[in-house]
Order: structure tokens, then C-alpha cells, then sequence
């Protein structure tokens, strides 16, 4: 069976939810969700993305994704092959870390709705796993692994760049007290509602659930946001029959554009001309430089890397980054190049 498309457009809203392989833990300590949270915010500053709630359990996640701009699978690939490799690095495995491929849900966003009850659907999960308990007077605070405790419920300059920020208090003030009525709203709904059931919508039996629903389905909105997506799955799939016309798009994409505009600044910081970087090694600092800032910015692959910077291969550019993070590739850099980097906000 042909893997359903991925609707993609400006501005959009996700569920995303992905699970271990077998159901398996991709998440065996506290260092893997630091990590996972690490990458997270690679992505984010990689694709523009905004998220707008998140949880880690051990064997799978939930995201609340906004996308200013089409790139969910482009961004999704990078994070979960980054993860994985990550991970198995960390812990001497190999293979898959994610078993089927990861579900991402359209969701009507600008909706207050519908974007109220997915923030507590995500933010409530731990309540219904059993992690956090009504009955022994515990708060969703007490659960280190959301949106709720390393987010919300912290100043604005303690939390991650990449959260939404004061739209997910939901009307609430971004003060201490404002942010613990937005903690004792949640935790009251834990309360109020069953345990194995506490934050999900019950729909009316009307509702098909294999449309629209939190979990399920292919879209969580009103009737008119379907058939607005219903159109673009149209106009997306008249597209794709037409192979020529998609690559043709995907050249013209913004990290790729984005990626050709930081190499040609780099390379003239780096008073670097086609023929002379072709002589050096992989291993120069100037194009190692160049490269991270390119990496960092955008979701292009170090194999456009190594083929632009002539850096040899995939393998090497990934290397000389780590190389270069870690302090270990100490070079003098062109006073013109330092001042580039440090615009861009390198080390």
C-alpha cells in the first residue's frame, strides 16, 4: 500500500506522535531525553519551526509543531535519522530507533478549540500513563519531561527559543501567577476526569473519528478547515504525479536557497575562490567553518556539503563538525571570516 502524502503548506499545525521500534524505549535515561530535547532545538533553528507543546514517555513522544514553512518531512527526517544515529552511538547499538513511520496530524491551529484541547490533550499525558497521580496529590509540575515543567511554568528567559511562548498560556499573564493558574487549571482537569482518559475530547457519534479526532484521523478541526485541506491534497497530488514538476520544486527550495546564500557569504568572508578551495584539504578550518554555520541554519545534508566545500564526503563533513564542536580542530581563521561568523552567531 503507497504511503499516504504528507500536506504540507505555510503555516501549518501538527500532531506529531512517533514510537520506538517493536514499541521499545527510545528513551532509556535522563541523558536521552536531554538529548532528544538538544536535537529538538537543532530542528527548530534548522526549519523555523515553533513548537507549541511537547511531551516525552519512554517509548514514544508527542509534538505540537507549527511550521511557518512547508518543510515537515524535510524536518521530521533530519530529527529522527539524527536521533537514531544519536542514540545508537550513545549506547553501541545499530539499526532503527522508530518502528512505523512517524503520524502527523493536521490541526486547525489559529483555532482557540481546537488548539486548546490538543495543548491538554499533549500536556495531560502523563496523568494518563499513570506518571503522575491525582489520588497522591501530585501536579503535572512534578513530571520533568514536558512542556508543562520545562516551559510554560518557567520565566520567558528560562525557556527553550524554540516554544511558542505566551500563546500557549492561553490567556493567562506571563507572571508567576499567571503561569501557576495556567499549572492549576491543567491539574484540576487531572482531577476532575478519569485517569485513563483524562484530556481527551469525546465526539459526537455523528463525527467520523477516522476524519477528525486527537489521536487518529488525518486532521483535528472544523468542517470548513477539512475541505480547505481537502483542496490542497488535491492540488499537491496533481503534483506529484508530475515527477519533472517536483524536482523542479524541490530545487527551488528554501534551504537550498538559504544554504547557496550562506556558502557564497562564507566563502567571500573567507576570501575563498572556486579554484583555491578545490586545492585545500576537507579538513580546512575555512570551509569547516563555513560548513557549520550552513548545518546549523538550514536542513540541507553533508553530502551537499562535502560536494559544495569539496570536503570529500558525507562522512568527513560530519567528522570535521564534531571535530570543530568539541574544540579539537584549532585553526586561525581570517579576521573577515571571524567577523562573519560571530554575525552569524557561531563560537
Amino acid at each position: 500500500m503507497p504511503r499516504s502524502i504528507r500536506l504540507e503548506y505555510p503555516g501549518a499545525f501538527y500532531h506529531v506522535m512517533a514510537r520506538g521500534n517493536r514499541r521499545e524505549a527510545i528513551f532509556r535515561d535522563a541523558a536521552d531525553r536531554h538529548f532528544f530535547l538538544q536535537t529538538l532545538g537543532e530542528a527548530c533553528a534548522k526549519t523555523g519551526w515553533r513548537v507549541h507543546a511537547w511531551v516525552l514517555l519512554s517509548n514514544h513522544y508527542h509534538l505540537f509543531l507549527e511550521t511557518p514553512e512547508a518543510n515537515l518531512s524535510k524536518g521530521m527526517q533530519w530529527l529522527q535519522n539524527t536521533l537514531t544515529r544519536r542514540f545508537n552511538a550513545r549506547h553501541r547499538l545499530w539499526g532503527r530507533l522508530f518502528g512505523d513511520r512517524y503520524k502527523a496530524i493536521l490541526v486547525e491551529g489559529r483555532s482557540g478549540y481546537y488548539y486548546e484541547t490538543l495543548l491538554d490533550y499533549i500536556h495531560l499525558n502523563p496523568a494518563r500513563c499513570g506518571l503522575v497521580r491525582a489520588e497522591r496529590k501530585q501536579s503535572l509540575l512534578d513530571y520533568p519531561w514536558s512542556s508543562v515543567a520545562q516551559g510554560y511554568a518557567l520565566p520567558p528567559r528560562e525557556r527553550p527559543e524554540w516554544l511558542a511562548g505566551e500563546e500557549g498560556l492561553l490567556g493567562c499573564p506571563d507572571t508567576a501567577a499567571g503561569r501557576r493558574r495556567w499549572v492549576e487549571r491543567l491539574d484540576r482537569r487531572m482531577v476532575e476526569e478519569e485517569a485513563g482518559s483524562c484530556g481527551q475530547v469525546p465526539l459526537p457519534a455523528e463525527v467520523d473519528a477516522r476524519c477528525s479526532h486527537l489521536r487518529r484521523g488525518w486532521y483535528w478541526g472544523s468542517q470548513a478547515f477539512a475541505e480547505k485541506v481537502l483542496k490542497l491534497g488535491q492540488a499537491t497530488l496533481g503534483r506529484e504525479r508530475d515527477r519533472g514538476s517536483r524536482a523542479s520544486l524541490e530545487k527551488k527550495a528554501h534551504d537550498d536557497l538559504r544554504a547557496e546564500e550562506l556558502l557564497r557569504e562564507g566563502l567571500w568572508a573567507a576570501q575563498l575562490g572556486a579554484e583555491e578551495m578545490g586545492r585545500l584539504p576537507g579538513s580546512d578550518g575555512r570551509k569547516v567553518a563555513i560548513a557549520q554555520v550552513i548545518w546549523q541554519s538550514t536542513a540541507v545534508s553533508q553530502s551537499w556539503l562535502a560536494e559544495k566545500l569539496g570536503m570529500r564526503s558525507a562522512a568527513n563533513v560530519s567528522q570535521q563538525l564534531r571535530r570543530r564542536a568539541t574544540g579539537t580542530l584549532n585553526v586561525k581563521l581570517p579576521s573577515s571570516l571571524k567577523r562573519w561568523l560571530l554575525s552569524k552567531n557561531d563560537a
